[in-house]
């Protein structure tokens, strides 16, 4: 039951990143915003030919290129891995998705389609969303102890 999970939930999150995305497409016209919340929350297209938050907007074969090696060492540790602790998993597997929606992008398009726009924050779609909570679960478990049991009061050690 727990591999179902595992194996279902990164292609639901693909698969609703690509249908938003298809919707903004269709609906949406290239840098025209359209409020949802006033002026807090809007639709506004955008084709991001960088990284995130559109830096280096020149290197899409890079960002192709280093989106499929992150999409594919992701996955080999998912499948691989045994005994992930829970938060990792999850926070992998949310990197996996997001990585996989916008390399969909990145190979189809040549940019990643980015939709959803939060005033004061760069605007971003489903799979950007994933990435960022996903690494933020990872920042989490990492502070956490990353897994290893400890001995109270005793530093790490190299």
């Amino acid at each position: 039951m727990r591999r179902a999970l595992w194996t279902v939930l990164p292609i639901t999150l693909v698969l609703l990143d690509r249908v938003t995305k298809l919707w903004a497409a269709k609906t949406l016209d290239v840098g025209i915003p359209n409020p949802l919340l006033g002026n807090i929350v809007r639709l506004t297209l955008v084709h991001n030919t960088g990284g995130a938050f559109g830096i280096f907007p020149q290197g899409q074969a890079l960002f192709l290129a280093v989106s499929a090696v992150v999409a594919v060492s992701l996955f080999l540790v998912l499948v691989f891995a045994r005994d992930l602790h829970r938060l990792l998993r999850f926070g992998l597997t949310l990197v996996l998705a997001g990585a996989i929606g916008n390399l969909i992008d990145r190979a189809a398009y040549g940019y990643v389609l980015d939709y959803f726009e939060i005033r004061g924050f760069f605007v971003f779609n489903i799979a950007d969303a994933c990435i960022s909570v996903g690494a933020a679960l990872l920042v989490v478990y990492a502070l956490w102890g990353g897994g290893r049991h400890r001995i109270r009061g005793q530093a790490d050690r190299l």
